[in-house]
């Protein structure tokens, strides 16, 4: 897709801003940071569907890896990008 605003020109021109290899060096490491924070909310979700799934199905399984029912329920609760 086409980013005008985006574009090399227009970044330039914002204060603060440089466009060069600085620019481009920072890019990968951002794309990379955000790659892992996409992966780690995934894992939340599925370790909080997983979690709900026992809880619902076997739940004296919940006994079994060491949590109580309200520690589930208050984990299963959270927003995906809470730890």
């Amino acid at each position: 897709m086409n980013d005008i605003l985006g574009s090399a020109q227009h970044r330039a021109t914002w204060p603060g801003t440089t466009v060069g290899p600085a620019e481009t060096s920072r890019r990968p490491a951002g794309l990379a940071a955000l790659r892992s924070l996409i992966a780690t909310w995934r894992e939340r979700i599925r370790l909080r569907r997983k979690l709900a799934e026992m809880a619902k199905a076997n739940p004296y399984l919940i006994d079994d890896i060491g949590l109580t029912k309200r520690q589930v329920e208050a984990e299963i609760a959270k927003p995906f990008w809470q730890d």
